[in-house]
């Protein structure tokens, strides 16, 4: 599977943001709702983390505890597209955003660690500023 993220840019702290994922290079057998789908983020200096993640059905989420209650992700599986929605949000969210899949039968969605997420795209800048 192919991921394109978009939607990065410049936003003001406490403003909202909406990054898209668009999956591609899907199969007959193995189509989006095969996989479950995540974010994960780096700050320059730093170490990538995980944000978010969603299983294959939509039916389940997992966040990392700094962004809690801040920001959202969701899917739509007719559309092959996963987003995160992001809310009041702080300088220290600034980083390169990378959307995330893992097949459903060789992952979880609670997994954090990058080497359990087998397909990346190519990232999405994120700047807040103050």
């Amino acid at each position: 599977v192919q991921l394109q993220a978009s939607g990065g840019g410049l936003a003001q702290a406490g403003g909202p943001l909406r990054l898209s994922c668009e999956a591609s290079g899907l199969t007959f057998s193995l189509t989006f709702s095969s996989y479950h789908m995540g974010w994960f983020r780096q700050d320059p200096g730093k170490e990538r983390e995980f944000v978010a993640a969603i299983n294959w059905s939509g039916g389940v989420t997992h966040y990392a505890d700094s962004v809690k209650g801040r920001f959202t992700i969701s899917r739509d599986n007719a559309k092959n597209t996963v987003w995160l929605q992001m809310d009041s949000l702080k300088p220290e969210d600034t980083a390169v955003y990378y959307c995330v899949a893992v097949r459903r039968d060789r992952g979880s969605v609670r997994n954090t660690r990058e080497a359990e997420w087998d397909s990346w795209g190519q990232g999405t800048l994120v700047t807040v500023s103050s």
